[in-house]
């Protein structure tokens, strides 16, 4: 299968759906993960245009050690707009290039704006890549894809109800994340925040309600043509 990840800052990936992507890997699927913004606001001492270059080197690195197809649209932080119709078009293309069997992304309730318009721009932009005569020169149009939308930041107000056991996956998921130095050092020593620490214990937590280890879960969107018989998660 092919399995897309859409989400919109460096180690967003990591923290929620990187298990699942390794397992997907492992059993033999093609795995692409496209960061939307640049997360170059994302330090308070080094400037943008200096971050935004190290956290997409970042990412890369982590994906890989996962063997994963990085992209990145590249938009500044808070610049994020489903509205906009260069976004929108530049991840039509990403998705008919990956021609997923489904994508994983943000869910529409998310703590913040950006989170929230990749959501919003996975929704229009997976329905648009699959209209033969919409932006022809985008690629080969694609059928419409399942999405699901993994875990909010901080776990809040979402309940899953598919689960991912990544307990053979945790390591090299946190081996990922700390690749992301940029932010985790700052949080770390400026704000006490132990993301990998956190990041574990989410993980244990989501485990505990699926009676594994470690887990990452996930809601489905429901919606006309999106449905599937399938188990399509790993």
């Amino acid at each position: 299968m092919n399995v897309l990840a859409i989400t919109c800052h460096p180690d967003d990936m990591e923290i929620h759906c990187g298990g699942t992507l390794l397992r997907c890997k492992k059993r033999g699927d093609n795995v692409t993960v496209c960061h939307v913004a640049n997360g170059n606001m994302g330090h308070v001492v080094i400037q943008p245009e200096e971050l935004g270059k190290i956290r997409i080197a970042e990412a890369k690195k982590s994906g890989d050690i996962g063997g994963f197809k990085t992209v990145t649209l590249n938009v500044g932080d808070l610049y994020v707009n489903s509205k906009d119709r260069e976004q929108h078009d530049a991840l039509v293309k990403v998705i008919r290039d990956a021609k997923p069997d489904f994508i994983i992304t943000h869910a529409p309730d998310d703590y913040m704006m950006d989170h929230v318009e990749v959501s919003r721009l996975v929704f229009d932009a997976s329905f648009a890549a699959s209209v033969p005569h919409y932006r022809s020169d985008l690629g080969e149009a694609c059928a419409v894809t399942p999405v699901y939308y993994m875990d909010n930041s901080d776990y809040v107000s979402c309940e899953p109800y598919e689960f991912v056991d990544i307990t053979d996956e945790m390591e090299t998921k946190l081996q990922m994340l700390a690749c992301h130095e940029s932010q985790l050092v700052w949080l770390k020593d400026h704000d006490g925040i132990d993301v990998l620490e956190t990041t574990r214990i989410y993980s244990q937590m989501r485990g505990a309600q699926c009676g594994v280890k470690y887990a990452e879960g996930y809601r489905r969107l429901i919606a006309g043509l999106r449905g599937t018989t399938k188990r399509l998660l790993p």
